[in-house]
């Protein structure tokens, strides 16, 4: 046990009388600070309490203009506008620090990355790309890159993406590289030179031996010189990268097997497919396939088939459709194809991609995300199989 002398309590009006002179002094300096806001600055802050941004940011413009020398509500003013889609203004307002000649360095460094970004959010890339190759010299050089990744995308520049790409590894995966590579290689095949998008695909797969859709394009180039076998090894190669994409190119297998007058051989081949990896776009190909070979009945058998090992909602709108085939009954008919106009309805929901990364929908498939930005992010099965994957 700690023993207690009396004489100990002596100090305690000590250390009052000290606790008590250093709050005097940081409320003395408090107050001092305050008296050299301007009360715009305190309107703006009560404004803000009220929920009333509007009338705060005319406030607090006020106070900028009484006391140019705020400049950390400069900042915060010019970010607020960006937020609101005022660019004019957040422009304005950066431009004004970055040509003040008495900021600080880090001040001026801070205030350019801060023009910047309001270029790229007003779509003014040229000049966005500008600052920010400005900020590559400065102690600001990976924001700066990072900027300028976005911005070459953004311009379908992707040469300069590469090259900026492989200065980011913390940033930018080989997935994202190979991508980069098959943009590439869309944009040659647009000039019909083969022969370079061939190159930027044999690049593209040096960088990711997993990216579907080099394979892809690899077999789109063997088509566009009638080299229909070449075409199906590359299609078939996908099944080692990843089977799930083999619902994108089921069509493309259906035409280049119709085109070699091979369709029994591609029967059983896609049948292969659809038994391993269960898919609604292969069902649809292997569908058509047997509507071909086998006839309606066998096609409406495969449909129902399927269904019982897959249940969805999507499947029964493709078994409604069979059934239509091989109905005589022109009231049986007439009842299917109500009950196909109701199910179509939910289905047409059920039926499109979304984006793993953000959720964003769409009917179409995308490499890149039109809403994040995300590279490879859209899962290859329509979102009512998305979702019984879950």
């Amino acid at each position: 046990m700690i023993e207690f002398e009396y004489w100990q309590l002596l100090f305690f009006p000590l250390f009052f009388v000290l606790g008590w002179a250093a709050a005097r002094i940081d409320i003395k300096h408090l107050v001092n600070e305050s008296r050299s806001l301007p009360r715009s600055y305190f309107k703006g802050l009560n404004f803000l309490l009220n929920e009333q941004p509007d009338r705060a940011i005319d406030a607090f413009m006020e106070a900028v203009r009484v006391d140019p020398q705020t400049v950390e509500l400069h900042f915060a003013l010019g970010s607020l506008f960006r937020r609101r889609g005022e660019t004019a203004r957040a422009i304005h307002m950066h431009q004004s620090l970055v040509e003040r000649e008495d900021l600080p360095d880090d001040l001026k460094l801070q205030a350019l990355s801060e023009l910047g970004q309001d270029y790229l959010k007003a779509g003014l890339l040229d000049r966005a790309e500008d600052v920010f190759a400005k900020l590559r010299e400065s102690s600001a050089v990976d924001e700066a890159n990072h900027n300028l990744l976005e911005i070459y995308q953004l311009e379908k520049d992707w040469e300069k993406t590469i090259d900026i790409a492989g200065q980011l590894p913390d940033l930018t995966s080989q997935k994202e590289i190979a991508e980069y590579y098959c943009e590439l290689a869309v944009s040659e095949l647009m000039r019909s030179r083969r022969d370079a998008a061939a190159e930027h695909l044999k690049s593209a797969l040096e960088r990711n031996r997993k990216c579907v859709r080099a394979s892809l394009l690899q077999g789109d180039i063997e088509v566009q010189q009638d080299n229909f076998e070449g075409a199906v090894a590359h299609w078939q190669h996908i099944e080692q990268q990843d089977p799930a994409y083999l619902a994108l190119v089921a069509h493309r297998l259906l035409d280049a097997y119709r085109q070699m007058q091979r369709r029994d051989e591609g029967l059983q081949l896609l049948r292969t497919y659809l038994e391993r990896y269960a898919s609604l776009d292969l069902l649809d190909v292997v569908f058509q396939l047997v509507l071909e070979c086998e006839g309606a009945e066998a096609a409406y058998v495969l449909v129902r088939d399927e269904l019982k090992r897959n249940p969805t909602l999507l499947g029964f709108d493709k078994l409604i459709e069979a059934r239509l085939l091989i109905s005589s009954s022109p009231e049986s008919r007439s009842d299917l194809h109500l009950a196909k106009s109701i199910v179509h309805g939910y289905t047409r929901r059920l039926a499109r991609y979304r984006c793993g990364n953000c959720g964003f929908k769409a009917r179409q498939f995308y490499w890149r995300c039109p809403a994040c930005g995300g590279w490879e992010t859209y899962s290859p099965k329509r979102t009512e199989e998305f979702d019984l994957t879950l």
